[in-house]
């Protein structure tokens, strides 16, 4: 099922109502330059984990392991008068999104990437200490031109699910990543996961969406980085069991939904994020994090 651009930006604005002090200090300064110097360490570690050789662990072995707090972020930007209240909880206003990012390194995070979390998950593979996961959904430009600098100043890697309508596509609403903004993301070290074609439910595909929203966003976002997709992230957070064959099948390997109940059978394909709500500060998040996970 193929939407046009303007459903596209009607559909972006439905979405956001459903699914302080510098952020960095001079990179020369001792402090910072230790925090980037570890996480570049730690991100050097997760280059080098060979997962083909990984055996998937029978579902009660992972549901046994802690959990790794995982959040998940859509647009960072200041909020607009034309922003309703249940939107803002989707929009992370940019000096609040640094201090958040700020907090996370002075408290000790480190980011990890999928294949650190496959390991762990399925070998009990060491980890850093305070292990974080920072993913971001729907392609948003702000992705790119806040995010990614923000991000690289800590030394950290995130996980970007693209939503492949949207690439390349200015909008009403907001402005999506390109092709090569994506590709660059990718060649930096971040990963790039799929949440398909135009966001459709998960739980509602049958006949042909498999093809639409799975088998042609994939191939897409695989000739643009150059690597297999085998991460995927439920539009809205919302899965059935039902559906996670089809994802087997495609090579995913993990897949992402929200706050749920992770399936009893399935846990790698139920893998459980928090959204980072752009109503919280630094010190609500943190809260969040150790309350959630």
């Amino acid at each position: 099922m193929k939407y046009s651009f303007l459903t596209l930006i009607t559909a972006g604005a439905i979405l956001l109502s459903s699914c302080q002090s510098k952020s960095q200090t001079d990179s020369s300064t001792g402090k910072d330059s230790t925090e980037k110097t570890t996480q570049t360490s730690e991100n050097s570690k997760a280059a080098a984990i060979d997962v083909s050789k990984i055996k998937v662990a029978d579902a009660k072995t992972i549901l046994a392991r802690k959990q790794v707090p995982i959040l998940c972020y859509h647009q960072v930007r200041n909020w607009k008068p034309t922003d309703g209240k249940v939107g803002k909880d989707y929009i992370v206003e940019i000096q609040n999104f640094k201090d958040q990012m700020k907090m996370l390194a002075d408290s000790g995070y480190h980011t990890i990437l999928p294949d650190q979390l496959y390991a762990y998950l399925n070998t009990g593979a060491p980890l850093p200490s305070k292990p974080i996961m920072l993913t971001f959904d729907d392609t948003d430009m702000d992705q790119f031109t806040v995010v990614r600098p923000t991000l690289e100043k800590l030394g950290y890697k995130a996980v970007y699910f693209i939503m492949t309508v949207s690439i390349g596509r200015k909008g009403k609403f907001v402005d999506y990543m390109t092709k090569e903004q994506i590709k660059q993301l990718s060649a930096e070290g971040n990963v790039i996961g799929s949440h398909t074609y135009d966001h459709k439910n998960f739980k509602k595909y049958a006949g042909k969406d498999w093809e639409e929203q799975l088998d042609k966003p994939t191939k897409k976002l695989e000739e643009i980085t150059g690597k297999k997709m085998t991460e995927f992230a439920y539009p809205f957070g919302l899965w059935n069991a039902e559906g996670i064959p089809e994802l087997k099948k495609r090579g995913f390997r993990m897949a992402f939904q929200l706050s749920t109940k992770r399936d009893e059978k399935d846990p790698l394909f139920t893998i459980r994020r928090i959204i980072a709500s752009g109503y919280w500060s630094p010190k609500t998040l943190s809260n969040s994090i150790k309350n959630s996970f």
